[in-house]
């Protein structure tokens, strides 16, 4: 692969690290107050994944007929096989952006024993092109985050990355969790999907104080078993794990904004005591609100 087109300075950086054969990880950082242009020359070997974690950014292909917008927090999956897709990223001003290039050999190894559901992998679609833009879920994002900011020995350095790719890479292409009508027969009445979203609703309504199940089956007039069942199927998660997940996702974006201390955003989500939120928030991402904030900032 050719060199990058822009060198480091004092307010935008780029970094590559082959991760091992066939993974290449690309780090972008414009901290300047104007739009940085980069280029790349990618050959069509490689599968493209690239996350936007801050600020906003435009990838133009096929010289320029067409452009992606790729802003705070979404990703773009790229692959083509029948013509190279060269990297032209423009990157507006206090930009973040972690690729990740793995060649389709490498791909189709991690993958071979259960690719039905990938949907370029399949026999019929393995010499088209693909693309695919979806949000950074609260997970990945914690993840491409910890990729941005680490301070380890350069022996384990890859070894860490490599990790964090593959993590990445399997959320990714996690199955859907969506409902499976077939496997739950009651989800074919509407009126209780309707009821279902209600419980969604209400247990996020009262994040400090919800509800126990009973009172929140017989506020949406279910009975217990079709509420934990129907949410399960709905939702992928029981009722309290879904509210787990949705805490810490409010809790990271409020100290995002560097508005509240520790303290306060456990307040705000339900904690009555510090040491309990961030034992919460290390379970769910791995790390201390603390760290979190302080990889944030450099």
């Amino acid at each position: 692969m050719a060199e990058l087109s822009l060198k480091n300075n004092d307010k935008s950086s780029i970094q590559k690290k082959e991760i091992e054969k066939g993974i290449y990880m690309l780090k972008f950082q414009n901290n300047s107050a104007k739009i940085q242009t980069f280029q790349h020359q990618i050959d069509s070997r490689y599968i493209q994944f690239h996350y936007c974690l801050k600020g906003s950014s435009k990838f133009y292909f096929n010289n320029g007929n067409y452009a992606f917008d790729v802003d705070k927090e979404n990703s773009l999956l790229l692959y083509n096989p029948q013509t190279d897709l060269p990297l032209h990223l423009e990157l507006e001003e206090k930009s973040w952006i972690v690729s990740i290039l793995i060649s389709i050999k490498t791909f189709h190894s991690l993958f071979s024993e259960e690719s039905d559901y990938i949907h370029f992998l399949s026999d019929d679609n393995k010499d088209k092109k693909y693309y695919d833009t979806k949000p950074i879920s609260p997970s990945k994002i914690v993840i491409l985050n910890q990729m941005m900011n680490y301070n380890l020995h350069p022996s384990v350095e890859k070894l860490y990355l490599k990790a964090k790719i593959y993590e990445l890479l399997s959320l990714y292409f996690n199955k859907s969790e969506d409902a499976d009508i077939e496997q739950c027969p009651f989800l074919v009445d509407e009126q209780n999907v309707l009821k279902i979203r209600q419980a969604k609703d209400i247990v996020i309504s009262n994040i400090t104080e919800p509800p126990s199940l009973q009172e929140l089956a017989n506020e949406v007039d279910l009975n217990l078993k079709k509420l934990k069942e129907g949410f399960k199927q709905i939702y992928g998660d029981s009722v309290y794990s879904f509210l787990f997940d949705y805490k810490m996702e409010v809790s990271r974006k409020l100290l995002e904004t560097k508005q509240y201390n520790v303290n306060e955003v456990g307040l705000k989500v339900g904690y009555s005591t510090s040491s309990h939120f961030i034992a919460a928030f290390k379970k769910k991402y791995g790390t201390t609100p603390k760290r979190y904030l302080t990889a944030l900032q450099s």
